[in-house]
């Protein structure tokens, strides 16, 4: 029986992570916007943004398949661990960030109040190589015993 867990277009096993008790591939897209939707990240600003995401990325072992720093919103991809949750993992990148770049640049201080320069809300989605009905599917096709049947 083949297994559900092979990417359709690539044809070879995903590339799972792993950690002391759990094997995974968790990736998520996330898009955030800035507050007042200021048109504030560009050139300086923008580079320093990526690298503070960056770096606080790998400090929560989150890896940053790719990402972009618009002009007033950014977009991650970011394949994470699973007991770190999506809205937690933003919630650390979009707080360091904004007081990192606020103590960095000056003018932004004075655009943003009481150092909150991201938007409350933030898109989130999850990206996977398996679609629903495959799971469906596979799971169906198992064959169970009255011991193990969820």
């Amino acid at each position: 029986m083949s297994s559900p867990f092979r990417s359709p277009t690539i044809g070879k096993m995903t590339e799972y992570r792993h950690s002391a008790h759990a094997v995974y591939d968790l990736k998520y897209h996330v898009v955030w916007c800035t507050k007042y939707r200021l048109q504030d990240h560009a050139g300086r600003v923008a580079e320093r943004a990526r690298d503070l995401i960056r770096q606080t990325c790998e400090s929560r072992d989150v890896v940053m398949v790719r990402g972009a720093v618009s002009p007033e919103h950014i977009h991650l991809l970011l394949s994470a661990p699973p007991l770190l949750s999506p809205a937690k993992l933003v919630q650390y990148i979009k707080g360091r960030s904004s007081r990192q770049l606020q103590a960095e640049f000056p003018e932004l201080r004075k655009r943003y109040w009481g150092q909150h320069m991201w938007r409350a809300d933030i898109f989130c989605a999850t990206v996977g190589a398996v679609d629903e009905a495959t799971i469906k599917a596979y799971i169906e096709s198992q064959t169970w015993t009255k011991t193990n049947r969820a």
